[in-house]
């Protein structure tokens, strides 16, 4: 385990801060979620992701989704792809999402990009694309995205329509 050197006091609360340096480079923001496991006498915080409680259920559904219509779909949480199918899929999953994905998801809007164009949907890798992003809301909350993309195709308005199903589909299994 990688050490940083810093130590914390727990307050009369039971408290710590995680410094600011590890929350940014973990990409943990405010009000979110950590899991918390004890081994002997190490604690571990881990991030929580709803969405890790959907992967078989999104893997079954974008390999369903890409069968019938043969185009490239892919899910992911706040950090990175937990599922997909199509012919990037190798590209695509378990890979970071890029700060531009991120920013639709902070403003929790659907985005089309009917043509291909040069985007990084990956983090740090820019590829020619056209796309339909839809974020997964949740209580309010955006919890990740459903991305359909091609690298030679056009996207039509019948892709986001299809994103906003697939991810309204995933949004309510996760509130059950």
């Amino acid at each position: 385990m990688k050490t940083t050197g810093v130590v914390r006091k727990i307050d009369d609360l039971g408290r710590i801060v995680i410094p600011k340096e590890i929350r940014r480079t973990l990409k943990i923001r405010d009000g979110e979620s950590l899991e918390i496991f004890v081994d002997k006498e190490m604690v571990t915080l881990k991030k929580y992701s709803t969405m890790e409680d959907l992967q078989e259920v999104a893997q079954k559904l974008t390999e369903s989704i890409s069968n019938i219509t043969l185009k490239n779909i892919y899910v992911a949480d706040r950090d990175k792809y937990i599922a997909g199918s199509g012919e990037l899929k190798k590209r695509f999953l378990n890979q970071s999402i890029s700060p531009y994905l991120e920013e639709i998801l902070k403003d929790c809007e659907n985005v089309l990009s009917k043509n291909v164009k040069k985007v990084e949907l990956i983090s740090g890798v820019e590829g020619e694309y056209a796309y339909a992003v839809c974020p997964i809301l949740s209580q309010g909350d955006a919890i990740g995205i459903v991305l359909i993309v091609s690298n030679e195709k056009c996207i039509t308005e019948e892709d986001i329509a299809l994103t906003n199903i697939v991810a309204q589909f995933l949004a309510k299994y996760v509130e059950e």
